[in-house]
């Protein structure tokens, strides 16, 4: 009788803790740069739109801090990309081949952390070093390994995580044989750009969707060498919510709607012309599935 009555106890637990799970909101998270913030956004509207409530932690941090909250269960997803997961938290050394990189991602991020990932969402964001268009065009720099020839008179600033990371600085050094005369700036993400505008720096490491990229002039730097492995989009998962058939149809209806040129747009709509990143969400939103025609 005891061992009954304590197999009940238990079993009603296990039922309110599930009926807990589901009525609580998802908690959608970010990282600390715009696009990041966007992506966040999307996700939030279009669940919103699905009828099932949400709670935006957007703007966290880095995707240490991202990555440890999904883990632990304070974040139910965020927007990711594969050789970011890859690199940084599998710790593999970079690869070229997309295919490679989302099937090994996938599989450890299920086996290790009960995660799960949804279809890319159709973009790349590769890191991309950056310069002044004038300053590249008179030194005649157009590729990463060109940077070699001026080590001693360019000023480099970049994120900490791009410095610390296998896939960052570090591994691109050796890679390229680049040795600058002082040890890069380390800068927040949201001031690289305003940094090199201002002629504080002359490399930057940003993003190859930054909306400011094109806003500013700015001349991307070819990766000559492949260093840098692919970097495809797409959302990361608690696996408990990823079984949930609604939020999975939510999300699966966003793979492949999302090109690199419409990434910057929204990007360069938040970064140069000052809109909210929630607004530019839902615009987008509205665009990709517009309202049925009156017959």
């Amino acid at each position: 009788m005891t061992r009954r009555i304590a197999f009940a106890v238990a079993a009603l637990a296990l039922l309110v803790a599930c009926r807990a799970e589901g009525n609580r909101s998802l908690r959608i998270g970010s990282k600390n740069f715009t696009e990041q913030v966007i992506l966040g956004e999307i996700a939030a509207v279009a669940l919103e739109d699905a009828g099932l409530r949400v709670e935006r932690r957007l703007d966290l941090g880095g995707t240490f801090v991202c990555h440890r909250a999904l883990v632990a269960g304070e974040l139910d997803l965020y927007p990711e990309y594969t050789g970011t997961a890859f690199t940084a938290i599998l710790a593999r050394k970079p690869v070229s081949d997309p295919a490679r990189v989302r099937t090994e991602v996938a599989r450890e991020y299920a086996r290790r952390f009960g995660l799960a990932w949804s279809p890319p969402l159709g973009f790349e964001n590769t890191f991309a070093l950056v310069m002044r268009g004038a300053q590249a065009r008179e030194l005649s720099i157009t590729k990463i390994s060109d940077l070699a020839r001026y080590g001693d008179r360019l000023r480099p600033g970049f994120g900490y995580e791009f410095l610390e990371r296998a896939d960052g600085f570090p591994g691109l050094a050796a890679a390229y044989g680049l040795r600058f005369a002082a040890r890069p700036r380390e800068m927040d993400l949201g001031l690289l750009y305003r940094a090199l505008a201002q002629e504080q720096v002359d490399v930057v490491a940003g993003n190859s969707t930054d909306g400011l990229i094109a806003a500013m002039q700015l001349a991307v730097l070819e990766d000559d060498r492949r260093y840098f492995p692919p970097y495809e989009a797409a959302f990361a998962v608690r696996a408990a919510v990823w079984n949930d058939g609604r939020v999975r149809r939510v999300l699966e209806s966003l793979s492949g709607a999302i090109s690199a040129d419409a990434m910057r747009t929204m990007n360069a709509a938040v970064d140069r012309d000052k809109r909210r990143p929630a607004e530019v969400a839902r615009q987008f939103l509205r665009a990709l599935r517009p309202r049925p025609s009156a017959k």
